[in-house]
């Protein structure tokens, strides 16, 4: 008796479990997609959309007013880097004969809060341009660590990955 007992317990709380889970994944997944603070996202997706306009028209003035002089920007394939070696680099990229744009991935971008600092920004974006008359795109994933300090945002921390 105790040998079906413990089958029957067995499978009822396999079955507990694997229901508990599914229903915590659901859960996070939707209010991953469907941000709580839709103020917060406007801002970030605005900030975003500053950030990247620049990078795509080369502007580094706006660029380095965008980042936080406290960057630290971590790249998988590239090592970590800091404020003046991002600028310098992107001032670099900037002068090359193609043009690299940056679009972000619809549907991609979550945005949380970080309490009393700003904002965490998750996603996925696509660079492309052409080279040798071919268009070359990739696809990698980001997390941007926003601060907020009183109304201005600023970027501080970047990882980029998935090169």
């Amino acid at each position: 008796m105790n040998i079906k007992y413990s089958f029957i317990g067995s499978r009822v709380l396999s079955f507990a479990i694997v229901f508990l889970l599914s229903v915590m994944i659901g859960h996070a997944q939707k209010n991953a997609r469907s941000p709580e603070n839709k103020k917060l996202y406007a801002e970030i997706l605005h900030m975003d959309s500053v950030l990247f306009n620049a990078f795509n028209t080369r502007d580094l003035n706006t660029m380095k007013n965008v980042f936080g002089t406290n960057l630290e920007l971590y790249q998988d394939n590239d090592g970590v880097k800091d404020y003046t070696q991002t600028m310098k680099d992107f001032g670099s990229m900037f002068a090359r004969d193609y043009v690299l744009t940056r679009t972000l991935v619809p549907g991609s971008m979550e945005v949380y809060p970080i309490k009393n600092f700003g904002a965490i920004q998750t996603g996925s974006h696509e660079f492309s341009h052409v080279e040798n008359g071919k268009p070359e795109k990739g696809v990698f994933k980001f997390v941007h660590i926003w601060k907020k300090d009183g109304t201005e945002w600023k970027l501080t921390r970047v990882i980029t990955f998935d090169h």
